[in-house]
Formats: C-alpha cells, structure tokens, sequence
C-alpha cells in the first residue's frame, strides 16, 4: 500500500493557496500574473517528486512519470473564479503530486480554463483534440473581451505547442476535488465516490412584446415581454419538480430586458435557463416540461416565446472498475465514513471520460460553499481523501503496478 506524506500535501496546498491570496480564498484568474506564477511554482514541485514537467501552449501543465508501462493521469485545474476558493481544482492538482511522490505510476496534469474565463475546458478539451485554431481565434474573455489568442502571447505561450493525448498511455483519469455541496458534510461523512457528472442543459428563451410608453398605455393594452418571462419561469418553478429526480437542478441564470429603462415597457426579453442531471431519462423530461410550459405561455399571453437549444451535454458516467476500487478504499480507511454520489457540477474529468476510463473523489465542503473566497474543508477530510486516492489508484493499477 503507497505511503502518502498527509503533511506534505497540506503543506504544498497552503503554500500554493498564498500565490493570489484574497482574504481566506484565492484570485487567480485564467493567465493573469498569479495564474501563470502558480503554474511556474507547480512546475517546480513536479520537478522535486520526480516527474518531467512541461507547459504547453494553452497553458496546460503535465508532469509525466518517467518510468515504464502505463500511467494513470491525475489531476484537475489550478486557476480560480474571480475573488473564489482555494481548493477548487487545486486540490485535485496536488493530490496528484503527492500520489507521485508516494511513488505512484502517475501523470499529474493541471489543465487550463475549467473554470471558463475564456472558453471553458479549453485546457482539457485541447488535450483530448477537441479545440480548434479556429475556435482559439474566437475565444475572448467574459469579464474584459481579451482575446485568447492576445492572453497567450501576454502569458508567454504563444508559439509553444499544444500538448495532446498520448494513445495507450495511460490506464485512466482520476480528480479529486471538492464536493461544492453539502451531502456529505450534512451526512458527517469524509469521502464522496462519484458516480457521474452531470449533464448540463443549456437553453435560451426568448420573447417578444411591444415596447411602449410605461404611463400611456394601460394594462390592457400592454404585451410586456418581462411579466411574460416572470410568469414562465414561475410556471416552470412550479412544474419542474414533478417532472425531475432527487438530484436534479434547474436555474434561470440571466434575464435581459429591453430597453430596460424604468418608464418603458419591456419590448423584449431574453432569458438564460439551464437544467442539469447524470441520468438521461430525467433529462429528456425535463426538456419535455420545459416545451409544455413555453407551448402553455404562447397560449396563455399576448407576447411570443421562443425556445433555442444553445448546449446539451452527455452525461460523463464514471468507470465501474475505478469506481469500485476508489470505494473499496474508502471503506478500509473511512469505514462508514463515505458513500456514492454523483456530481452536480461540471469537471475536466467529463472530458477526458469521452477518451479513456475515469473517476471522481469528493471531499467534504464546509457549509457547500464554492465559488466563493470563504469556500473551505478541514485539513482531516483532505488527508483522508487523499490517501483514500492513493489506495485506489494502488488497487485499480493492481499489485504488481511499477512503482517508482
């Protein structure tokens, strides 16, 4: 059984956490100074375990093994959200430097963009060869409208070569992250194996009134787009959850009126709704729910809807072997202490299933929080997922896996 240094990895964890510090959390945004910096120190930790790091010219950072025989790929991501948490991927990142330097046949990788500054899983997607030039010259960040290609030649990796997916390589792909909920904790558990990533459904609706004169013209005479996309969204809070599972999730993220003055009358609206669940049934009736209540408002109202697909995902199921082995793990060393639940969230992890075997570890978060500078779990819960990783991964890999 591979021996982890628990101390060491916290330590690595806190030290990296200080690069863009922001009160308890992080502010590392993709390719900005701290981003690249942080990159630079992984470089350096990868190095002192034994790994051959390199960075490639999406920003990807891969430390290889240089040992024979297949590997298994480990890791997440290690930018942040803007004024976010400290764990959100890095956790996963250097859980994958202590399986190497517990002498694990492991590839660490810290990809670029999960968290989608510029594209979203840019950094796995490039891996895997699912990014063209083409969509890299259209790409520009959403907070400031940088372009990617303008971000990359700023960061120093314009020119440098993309980094793809070795075939027969590797035997599969772990993260370990955060659980960014409160399941486990609510449950005073340690170690969540996941059973899936959520597919996420992604949709625009849009409506059309008639812009008008907000004391002129009377409530009789009016078709204001903005009651209407109150109303639908009311009527879908309502419907919804006769039509979903246990673990289903819907939200209207964005609703954008126009002119969006306050003595005008909205002549229309657009509204951002997405829903998400691992399993597909619950998806296609989620969908089905979703078009009965906009053919319900067309009836209903003097303004037209629109519904437009703009995303819909798969499902990313976790291989059952790794599954199993991660769950035998965590009952040798978090007995009763752990369970199987599928992610709500969305993960590099989802990719790299389209290309080879993977799985999921989560840990505990403190009050669910994520995304958020105050996002925290207590360093007992990340030693134990971590060496409930490397006992999987020892397990998957089998007794007679090189080490060193």
């Amino acid at each position: 059984m591979p021996q982890v240094d628990t101390a060491r990895f916290l330590k690595d964890l806190h030290e990296l956490r200080k690069i863009g510090a922001y009160k308890t959390g992080v502010h590392r945004p993709t390719f900005s100074p701290e981003d690249m910096e942080s990159r630079r120190w992984l470089m350096d930790r990868m190095a002192e375990c034994g790994l051959e790091p390199s960075i490639d010219g999406i920003g990807n950072v891969i430390g290889r093994h240089p040992g024979p025989g297949p590997k298994l790929l480990v890791g997440s991501h290690i930018e942040s959200q803007n004024q976010a948490g400290w764990l959100d991927g890095a956790l996963g990142v250097m859980a994958g430097v202590a399986l190497a330097r517990s002498g694990l046949p492991v590839d660490v990788i810290a990809f670029a963009d999960e968290e989608g500054h510029y594209g979203g899983f840019i950094g796995s997607r490039s891996f895997i060869g699912e990014l063209p030039e083409d969509e890299i010259d259209r790409l520009a960040n959403r907070y400031h409208g940088k372009p990617l290609r303008q971000a990359l030649r700023e960061a120093g990796l314009e020119g440098l070569p993309r980094i793809q997916l070795e075939p027969g390589r590797h035997k599969g792909f772990l993260e370990l992250h955060i659980e960014q909920g409160t399941q486990l904790e609510s449950a005073a558990q340690q170690v969540g194996v996941v059973t899936g990533i959520v597919a996420i459904w992604q949709w625009r609706i849009l409506i059309e009134g008639m812009q008008d004169h907000a004391g002129g013209t009377t409530m009789a005479e009016r078709r204001d787009a903005g009651l209407t996309a109150v109303r639908l969204l009311a009527m879908l809070d309502e419907r919804m959850p006769f039509a979903c599972g246990p673990r289903s999730t819907w939200t209207c993220g964005r609703i954008s009126l126009d002119p969006g003055a306050a003595s005008i009358i909205p002549g229309s609206a657009e509204v951002l709704f997405q829903f998400r669940d691992v399993e597909q049934p619950m998806l296609d009736r989620m969908e089905a729910c979703l078009r009965a209540c906009v053919q319900e408002a067309n009836r209903r109202e003097r303004c037209t809807v629109k519904l437009e697909a703009l995303s819909l995902s798969k499902p990313a199921l976790c291989d059952t072997a790794m599954q199993a082995a991660l769950a035998a793990a965590a009952e040798d060393l978090a007995p009763g202490a752990w369970r199987h639940m599928p992610s709500g969230a969305g993960h590099d992890a989802q990719y790299m299933a389209k290309v080879m075997p993977a799985a999921m570890l989560f840990s505990p978060s403190i009050n669910g929080i994520s995304h958020h500078w105050a996002e925290d779990t207590k360093d007992e819960d990340l030693a134990k997922c971590v060496e409930v990783l490397a006992a999987g991964v020892a397990r998957y890999l089998g007794n007679n896996a090189p080490v060193g």
